[in-house]
């Protein structure tokens, strides 16, 4: 539950969140049910412990002072077995009192729950035309995070089947730009354009169908790779998953993998590097196949080998596709028709 929160861009991207939600509301109603007999047997066993300590603890009173009264101890021997015996009672407690515990944990994934009923920054839009993809423009953007201007009035066209590059330092707003393109948040002012219609006009459906985005720190799920990649067409055959790797450079190294591209990748993917992350990342928008990608630092992790066959993948397989792509690298730039760089929230 917490990997497919934590993967929620790549989600919102790939329009899978249907599939994920269903798999998350399944695994939901489990652990509720889970909770609810646990509720009744933390209840049961905690009746059952106090009855027993209290039972216990009459008896040994009752015992104590029949042998006071007879002689056999003194008062200060019935004062210790009493003590004794309560305190004998102290890891019962704690064992029966493990359910709260296993509770207390149930409320926190309940908390965590609650972030799905969280209302999103930008809503779906539904119930306008489709669009076909002509090109793409950002026009005289401004966007803020709270008081912070990040954009102040930026323009950048993009037109169809070029390769934008859009470079500059670390924070100048390179990134929040894509983000715009693909509406996760809305500008403050001017306006993101698909096919001279903006993507607060376009249907979310549509949008996400038009473009794929690949981040510098790409989410993989704990799951096989196979399933990885296939989050970027559901329907996507093995051989497709195959050409797309292979495309991004990847194959060669999955191949090698004892269980190959049905290897499980881990937790957040620590079973694999940062440069092999980022490559079944863009084997993810290859198998998407969106006529606009938009790539956020695809190379940054790569080394000049691996960087030089996906730029030359890019350059290929781009025949007919708009892209654009960040990049603070130089040699990353070489392939873009043009380049805009960021400084300060504005565009040169």
């Amino acid at each position: 539950m917490l990997d497919s929160l934590r993967g929620l861009p790549d989600i919102l991207q790939y329009n899978c969140g249907m599939e994920r939600l269903d798999e998350m509301n399944k695994r939901t109603d489990s652990l509720s049910e889970d909770e609810s007999r646990l509720k009744l047997l933390t209840g049961f066993n905690m009746a059952v412990t106090n009855t027993v300590i209290l039972v216990a603890d009459l008896v040994m009173i009752i015992v104590s002072c029949s042998l006071y009264s007879e002689g056999a101890i003194s008062f200060v021997g019935v004062l210790v077995s009493v003590v004794a015996m309560m305190s004998s009672f102290g890891p019962v407690v704690a064992l029966a009192n493990l359910g709260s515990t296993l509770q207390n944990t149930f409320a926190a994934g309940n908390r965590v729950l609650d972030i799905l009923d969280e209302q999103p920054v930008t809503k779906d839009v539904t119930g306008c035309e489709k669009v076909e993809f002509k090109g793409a423009a950002a026009e005289n953007v401004t966007f803020s995070y709270g008081e912070e201007t990040i954009l102040s009035d930026v323009s950048v066209p993009v037109p169809k089947g070029s390769i934008i590059g859009i470079s500059g330092r670390s924070g100048s707003g390179k990134s929040t730009l894509l983000k715009l393109f693909m509406r996760f948040w809305s500008t403050d002012k001017g306006s993101i354009k698909i096919s001279d219609k903006s993507v607060e006009n376009i249907n979310t459906d549509n949008l996400r169908s038009m473009e794929s985005f690949v981040t510098q720190d790409t989410h993989l799920f704990n799951d096989t790779i196979k399933n990885n990649v296939r989050i970027a067409k559901l329907d996507a055959t093995d051989e497709e998953i195959i050409e797309a790797c292979k495309k991004a450079s990847v194959h060669d190294f999955i191949s090698k993998l004892p269980d190959g591209y049905d290897t499980n990748v881990g937790e957040l993917g620590d079973m694999l590097s940062g440069g092999e992350k980022q490559r079944i990342g863009l084997a993810r928008a290859f198998l998407h196949d969106a006529p606009f990608v938009l790539l956020d630092e695809p190379t940054s992790n790569l080394d000049s080998l691996n960087e030089a066959i996906i730029l030359k993948s890019l350059k290929e397989e781009g025949s007919g596709r708009t892209v654009a792509l960040v990049s603070h690298r130089q040699s990353t730039m070489r392939i873009a028709d043009n380049v805009y760089c960021v400084e300060n929230g504005r565009v040169s």
